[in-house]
């Protein structure tokens, strides 16, 4: 008798057993398909996000097809200004007062006076403005708690390469001692710069060391021009997925290289193999901590990577990050594109890291 109520007792708590595990078995799997779906609804949406991001490029090179000499420059300003057309800024934009440079303060609420950054747009120092890069100068504001002074400085063709270099060069020694507020000394201070931009941040470190100045607290250059590309255009590596700079290789490796060469020179008015043009070949040791963001699918890469080696070499603390399957300077499609954002927040790590010292 009792050994068939044990028995029993086993029998049921056997089937209970068998329940409880289907039933967890059961709400395993529902709660795995549901993170399968809600990631592949997040990589769907990332898709779509890159996707739009890749037809605002094109939407750039489709805005001057066919377009020669002054109209295709115009035409590229008009587009890169109304990338900021619709966009939401907690910044205040302000304008200095009538004897100062050209440009235009960024200042996010919390944003100190004596906390300051001077931002040099890209744009092939043709095209761009302190307007088409808002989103950046915005996103900057904010994450360092600083006043950015957005350099509007000569570009080509209507002025000399060189005047663009001289107007950051007096922008720099302007904001050592200027703020939104009127005349103050900084206590912080960053140099910042994208793609054409970024190449005057690296050319104007090497200038502010050379003159005995104030060195920055720290440079960032987001994609920049090390080097001015004339030699083998067509074999560059990344070519083919560079979205932004890659249709305008193309075109440039069909001239003839002397032709390209000493277009280059007439144009630019100074020797592509000058440090003032290619960062790269000048001396780079002396140098603030800088950081630089670079995307593993464009075109500058190589050159980027090769800027760090010689700059560490030197004895210069230059770091590199690099992203994959990004846009050239991706940091313009913030707050649209996740990896902006997260670009942003390492830029923000980087900062927080050099105010702290070394540990």
């Amino acid at each position: 008798m009792i050994f068939g109520i044990a028995w029993f007792a086993m029998v049921w708590f056997g089937l209970i057993m068998v329940a409880l595990i289907a039933v967890v078995v059961f709400i395993l799997r529902r709660s795995r398909n549901a993170r399968d779906d809600a990631e592949a609804s997040t990589r769907e949406q990332q898709n779509e996000v890159h996707q739009q991001v890749l037809e605002m490029v094109r939407g750039m090179h489709a805005a001057a097809e066919g377009l020669h000499g002054r109209a295709r420059v115009k035409a590229l300003r008009d587009y890169m200004d109304s990338m900021s057309d619709g966009l939401e800024l907690t910044s205040e934009i302000l304008f200095p007062v009538s004897g100062s440079p050209r440009g235009e303060w960024v200042v996010a609420p919390g944003a100190k006076p004596e906390r300051r950054i001077l931002y040099i747009h890209g744009g092939s120092w043709i095209a761009g403005s302190p307007k088409s890069h808002r989103a950046i100068t915005d996103r900057l504001s904010r994450l360092a708690q600083a006043s950015v002074f957005a350099i509007d400085y000569r570009l080509m063709p209507e002025n000399r390469y060189l005047d663009g270099i001289i107007d950051c060069r007096q922008a720099y020694r302007w904001i050592l001692d200027n703020g939104p507020d009127g005349k103050s000394p900084a206590d912080f201070l960053v140099v910042a710069g994208d793609s054409a931009g970024g190449s005057h941040v690296l050319g104007l470190l090497a200038w502010a060391r050379d003159q005995g100045l104030e060195l920055p607290t720290a440079a960032i250059a987001l994609s920049p021009s090390t080097e001015l590309m004339l030699t083998s255009l067509g074999r560059r590596e990344n070519l083919n997925t560079d979205a932004m700079l890659g249709p305008t290789v193309k075109k440039l490796a069909r001239i003839p290289p002397p032709l390209l060469w000493w277009g280059t020179v007439l144009g630019l008015r100074v020797l592509p193999t000058s440090p003032m043009a290619s960062p790269l070949r000048g001396k780079l040791h002396g140098l603030p901590p800088t950081l630089i963001h670079v995307s593993e699918s464009e075109l500058l890469l190589e050159n980027a990577q090769r800027y760090v080696e010689k700059a560490r070499a030197a004895g210069s603390p230059v770091e590199l990050k690099t992203w994959p399957d990004m846009v050239h300077v991706w940091h313009l499609f913030t707050p649209l594109l996740p990896e902006a954002e997260d670009a942003f927040e390492h830029i923000g790590e980087f900062l927080s890291r050099v105010e702290a010292g070394p540990s």
